[in-house]
């Protein structure tokens, strides 16, 4: 049977993966809420869509919804917002009797966690979050490949990720570090859950440098040494990448040999909301090790440079 869905900050980037994930799974969108109402985007997946500027009137409208009946109510609640309202969403879905589907980061401290977690108890519903390169059919094999290698020596691991932004991001909500959680929480927590995912959970982590726009820094993890280096700076991509055009730069590297993984993403959200619809998803404990580990690194106060550094940092003449 079909399922009713509500969606809060349907007018964002990442809004239009969860939209098509609805559509995919074959169930309903019933309402909307963001405080732009650049929304047209909705007529490309469902048409009778009740849309709110306003939070409060979204949280009514699910109200008398839920009074309605089982055939009225909503069922989840994708949560697409900001990442500092995360948290107040999930809670909105709990308190309807709905379960949420929270884009990353699930919440911003580890604390929060916590919170939902007795919630959850209380309520008997769950919030998921999107942990999508977990379900990468190139990453899940590489993940059985590790798994069946013996564990004797750490693997040498580096993590690169330059995603050139223009001057809007630092005016966004995305440059202001209460309410994104900075670099490493809005841009780096995906890649941190997959190497804690593939390498075990963090036993060390230095920072070297931390600025809104730059960040990189250490990891020691279970079966892992890991050099990182997080920019929105366009300066910071490798020449031959700037030379074609090309406005990102992703790399991971383990003893020396690239991770390819460029490809696979487009179905992506669509196999989390399978898996969630299946009673398979990825739930607040999974979350929990990458965002206290992003709450550790937003935390620390940088080193600068030393040996552990990524090479970009060790490179780097504005250092």
């Amino acid at each position: 049977m079909s399922k009713n869905f509500a969606i809060t900050g349907v007018a964002g980037y990442v809004a239009p993966r969860h939209l098509k994930a609805i559509k995919e799974t074959g169930n309903r969108l019933i309402a909307a809420v963001d405080p732009n109402d650049s929304v047209g985007i909705l007529d490309s997946y469902f048409k009778q869509v009740r849309f709110f500027t306003e939070f409060e009137r979204f949280d009514r409208h699910l109200e008398m919804l839920r009074r309605k009946g089982e055939d009225r109510r909503a069922h989840y609640i994708s949560i697409c917002s900001p990442n500092y309202l995360h948290d107040a969403h999930a809670r909105l879905a709990l308190r309807i009797g709905a379960d949420a589907i929270c884009e990353k980061p699930v919440v911003i401290n580890p604390w929060n966690i916590d919170a939902l977690q007795e919630l959850e108890s209380e309520s008997g519903q769950h919030v998921y979050t999107v942990l999508q390169l977990r379900v990468h059919p190139s990453l899940m094999a590489l993940k059985r490949k590790l798994d069946s290698e013996p564990k004797d020596t750490k693997k040498d691991v580096r993590l690169a990720y330059i995603t050139s932004r223009g001057l809007w991001y630092l005016v966004s909500w995305k440059g202001q570090l209460e309410r994104s959680g900075g670099l490493a929480t809005n841009i780096g927590v995906h890649f941190f859950d997959l190497l804690i995912w593939l390498f075990g959970n963090p036993r060390h982590s230095e920072v070297h440098l931390a600025t809104a726009a730059r960040t990189g820094g250490f990891i020691e993890l279970e079966n892992a040494r890991i050099q990182w280096f997080l920019s929105i700076d366009e300066n910071d991509l490798p020449a031959d990448i700037r030379s074609r055009g090309q406005p990102t730069f992703r790399s991971i590297t383990i003893d020396g040999q690239e991770i390819e993984f460029s490809g696979g993403f487009t179905d992506l959200h669509t196999l989390i909301y399978k898996e969630v619809l299946a009673g398979r998803g990825f739930g607040l404990e999974d979350a929990r090790p990458s965002i206290e580990l992003v709450h550790d690194i937003r935390t620390a106060q940088p080193l600068g440079v030393n040996p552990n550094a990524h090479p970009i940092l060790s490179q780097s003449k504005e250092i």
